[in-house]
């Protein structure tokens, strides 16, 4: 890749991703005439750039590929959903697997094939999915570079392989 396009990519990425975070942040905004609950105690306002990422072993070890990285982002204070990045390595694959809550995710550089259920989809950077509380489904790496995603969870974390 050119460095023209690397920079180009490097700034569509990032345009993405401020885009789907003022997206979830727009969403939790309340309807006209909605009641308003008193702002949390628990939540903080938190800026964290991609560079200054904490990077780490994910905290559920069993079961991950080698070599996955987690960079932990927040928790919801109403549910206890985490939202982090992961950083899945070039060629690797993650197991079939369900989680008992929604997950919401953005891929943020790389290719990944997840497969839903029986449907196999290839995505890009920018690609969103909803992956629906216990459906099945696994991730593949398939390019010669790694794959960042950013994920958000509608409870706390799980992972419940299947077959195992």
């Amino acid at each position: 890749m050119r460095g023209g396009d690397m920079k180009r990519t490097v700034y569509l990425n990032r345009l993405f991703c401020c885009t789907f975070v003022s997206a979830l942040l727009v969403s939790a905004l309340p309807v006209e005439g909605e009641a308003q609950a008193p702002a949390s105690q628990e939540e903080q306002p938190l800026v964290v750039n991609f560079e200054d990422a904490d990077w780490g072993e994910p905290g559920f070890a069993e079961g991950f590929p080698q070599g996955v990285q987690t960079a932990r982002l927040g928790i919801d204070p109403e549910n206890g959903g985490p939202t982090y990045f992961a950083r899945f390595p070039a060629g690797s694959h993650f197991d079939l697997h369900w989680h008992t809550h929604a997950e919401y995710v953005v891929v943020v550089s790389g290719e990944v094939t997840i497969v839903l259920g029986e449907q196999s989809h290839a995505l890009a950077p920018g690609s969103y999915i909803v992956i629906p509380a216990r459906m099945n489904h696994s991730w593949d790496v398939p390019g010669e570079d790694d794959s960042v995603i950013l994920v958000r969870r509608r409870g706390p974390a799980d992972f419940n392989f299947v077959g195992r």
